[in-house]
């Protein structure tokens, strides 16, 4: 019997002490990952009894991280990231350098130099991946705007923080650490260069053949019909393009798998390699927060209390305050500033990663990383109750400030049709719900009959983009009336749910048929149980599936027009 088989007492410590954790958890009504979490505790080297393999606890986390950036990934297209650039960029960038200086001034008001306060500041700037995709998925928000809005982000964070990363070790000396490589102004630019061409060269080679490959490596393996050959290419390409990134581009793990994962999106399979790959996702996740627990050290909390409270106000009041006021600067509303300011009001694992480099660099002290391992581990514990909070918040904010109510009721530009819109597009028009892939592609289909259409999306942007282009779009959440209102609803003919969004169809066709008792339905819905349940409600013509789906809805909604053609 061989006794030395550290791999398999991690994973059977970690699992199982996490299970019964978190089952407790769950019991008192906690989040489970705070289960986890005191799991990893237990297993780590500052509490006594039993302590697991550190090492290979934080790698099992890396590939959990891979595989839900993987799964990201699937649902989340380079058209969603583009589409959220305008907010995403800036937002990401001010917030992260609201945090930054926060840190400095903190680390200032310790007695700790320029250079330690930057690194410091930096740790405390970036979300984690895993606890914020653990959120979404949980409240079904992944799908909405805004969480396309969250992720695109902190897609943006994640990668600043891969370009700290490639600079922390030629800036050390310069920073005031014990890096043996200081290099001269020169050389660091150097080191800009070839970090943003080797990014470049990976997204590059993705997008030119990774979107053809993935889809049609996973079509040969489907036709198969074996169904763990098709589980093991969805890990594989997960797993291997992300070590193949990071070893040959520099690219982090995490954004080689994100990466993966879109250009697996455009297979028709694409939903099915989401499913197939959820529970490794679900349980290298577990193993994810019970290896931040195992970096925790308790005493902390004893020894610098202070400091410690000052770590998690940085993280959980200042970074949502920031990304809270930079939404609704960029006039989203406030149910929209309240989940992105939510979903990032914690750190993770790029944290511990800036926190361990700048530790070897001696740019951080040891007590640095003990702080930024708690006010990961409060904050992770903390961020569940802040989403619980949203809707009280909301609501104690239109109750309370004015300001606040004409933030949530100012009228927006893009809210309605200008007045000197065609009346072409307010009579007989059909009104699309959502210009993603399908609705751009329905779209083009009715302007090749000469059919009128009114496009009403909930990403601010694409609505600004139509209106450059002298379209008709509405921006707001079309199971509000008042935005199928504004679309004109009442007098079109036809009404065409396109969004791949968590939607409230039912809701959408009562509004419609209450306004216009005579219109035609047409809804895009995510499965076949769903489809059939809508049937046999006859709210309308219902299609699901992917790329099946996108030709069958076009023809249907433009033979329904085809004696208008010419």
């Amino acid at each position: 019997m061989q006794h030395s088989i550290p791999l398999i007492t991690t994973l059977a410590a970690g699992f199982g002490i996490a299970l019964v954790l978190g089952f407790l958890a769950v019991r008192i009504k906690l989040p489970a990952l705070v289960g986890y979490l005191l799991a990893g505790i237990l297993l780590g080297p500052a509490t006594p009894g039993f302590v697991a393999d550190q090492s290979i606890a934080a790698e099992l986390s890396e590939v959990g991280v891979m595989l839900l950036m993987f799964g990201v990934g699937l649902h989340f297209s380079l058209a969603d990231l583009m589409a959220v650039k305008r907010i995403a960029l800036p937002g990401a960038i001010v917030q992260m350098s609201c945090a930054t200086l926060l840190g400095m001034f903190a680390s200032w008001m310790w007695g700790w130099n320029l250079g330690t306060g930057l690194i410091f500041g930096l740790t405390l700037s970036c979300a984690s991946t895993v606890v914020l995709l653990k959120a979404m998925e949980a409240r079904n928000l992944l799908d909405t705007m805004n969480g396309k809005i969250a992720v695109g982000w902190l897609i943006v964070e994640d990668l600043a923080c891969v370009l700290v990363l490639v600079l922390m070790p030629p800036l050390a000396g310069l920073l005031g650490g014990g890096a043996t490589s200081t290099g001269d102004q020169g050389s660091i630019w150097l080191v800009v260069g070839r970090t943003l061409l080797q990014v470049a060269a990976f997204v590059a080679i993705m997008l030119v053949f990774g979107r053809k490959f993935l889809p049609w490596i996973l079509w040969q393996v489907a036709k198969t019909g074996s169904r763990e050959l098709f589980t093991l290419t969805v890990v594989a390409a997960a797993i291997g393009i992300a070590y193949g990134a990071s070893v040959l581009f520099n690219v982090s793990f995490a954004l080689g798998a994100f990466f993966a994962g879109m250009m697996m999106r455009e297979s028709e399979f694409s939903h099915r390699a989401a499913e197939e790959s959820l529970p490794l996702r679900d349980a290298f996740s577990v193993l994810f927060f019970v290896s931040v627990g195992m970096l925790f050290d308790p005493a902390i909390l004893l020894q610098e209390p202070w400091k410690v409270l000052v770590v998690v106000l940085i993280v959980v009041v200042g970074k949502t305050l920031a990304a809270f006021g930079l939404v609704v600067a960029f006039k989203y509303p406030l149910n929209t500033a309240l989940t992105v300011a939510a979903s990032l009001a914690q750190i993770g694992e790029f944290s511990f990663i800036l926190a361990a480099l700048g530790v070897s660099l001696a740019l951080l002290p040891q007590e640095g990383m003990n702080l930024v391992v708690a006010g990961s581990l409060i904050s992770m514990a903390l961020n569940p109750f802040l989403f619980l909070l949203e809707s009280p918040v909301r609501k104690w904010l239109l109750k309370r400030s004015q300001l606040a109510r004409e933030f949530d009721s100012r009228i927006d530009p893009t809210a309605m049709l200008p007045p000197t819109t065609d009346r072409r597009y307010l009579q007989g028009q059909v009104v699309i719900v959502g210009y993603g892939r399908l609705g751009r592609r329905l779209a083009q289909g009715l302007d090749e009959r000469g059919v009128a259409w009114v496009v009403a999306e909930q990403n601010r942007e694409l609505v600004d983009d139509l209106r450059r282009e002298g379209k008709a779009a509405v921006w707001g959440d079309a199971t509000d009336p008042g935005v199928l209102i504004q679309a004109h609803i009442a007098h079109a003919a036809m009404l065409v749910v396109a969004t791949s969004d968590s939607v409230d169809v039912r809701r959408m066709a009562d509004t419609s048929r209450t306004l216009n008792p005579g219109i035609e339905i047409v809804l895009r819905v995510g499965g076949e149980d769903e489809a059939g349940l809508l049937e046999r409600e006859k709210i309308g013509a219902v299609f699901y599936g992917q790329e099946e789906l996108a030709k069958s809805l076009t023809r249907h909604v433009v033979e329904r027009f085809a004696p208008k053609a010419g």
